[in-house]
């Protein structure tokens, strides 16, 4: 078994697609409207969804927000270089909520940005050394 996708709930498609495309350096991978139930899927992600796990966007049409609840954490990237990456993300008009620093009573490395519906999104700086194959940095996109 392996995970295939996280389903996000979105207000407005187009400035997700924006923040997780352009902003985070995500791909579009497949785009299909459903008039009958009145809903679009979009699924992005850095690879095939045959290899990789992917975000699934759903547009119910007509709901611009939702409440995302208590018990939603965030997702969670890998990184080559964090504090790159944040400068990246800023520069591209996206929200850093958190900068690049330690976490509380530990020593990795994180940071936290914010889509455009207020999904928390934690950068995870990779260490070479872990044996980890890092995920292509959003400075390279």
């Amino acid at each position: 078994m392996r995970i295939l996708h996280t389903m996000l709930r979105v207000g407005n498609l187009d400035q997700s697609l924006t923040f997780y495309c352009d902003v985070l350096g995500m791909t579009l991978l497949r785009r299909k409207d459903y008039p009958g139930g009145q809903f679009t899927l979009a699924f992005v992600g850095y690879g095939n969804e045959s290899e990789e796990a992917v975000l699934e966007l759903t547009y119910n049409w007509g709901t611009e927000t939702y409440e995302l609840g208590d018990a939603y954490g965030h997702i969670a990237l890998g990184v080559d270089d964090i504090y790159a990456t944040c400068e990246t993300i800023k520069n591209r008009g996206g929200k850093v909520t958190r900068e690049a620093g330690p976490m509380k009573h530990g020593s990795t490395v994180i940071a936290f940005v914010e889509d455009p519906d207020g999904y928390k999104v934690e950068l995870i700086q990779l260490k070479s050394s872990s044996g980890v194959t890092p995920t292509e940095s959003l400075t390279n996109t």
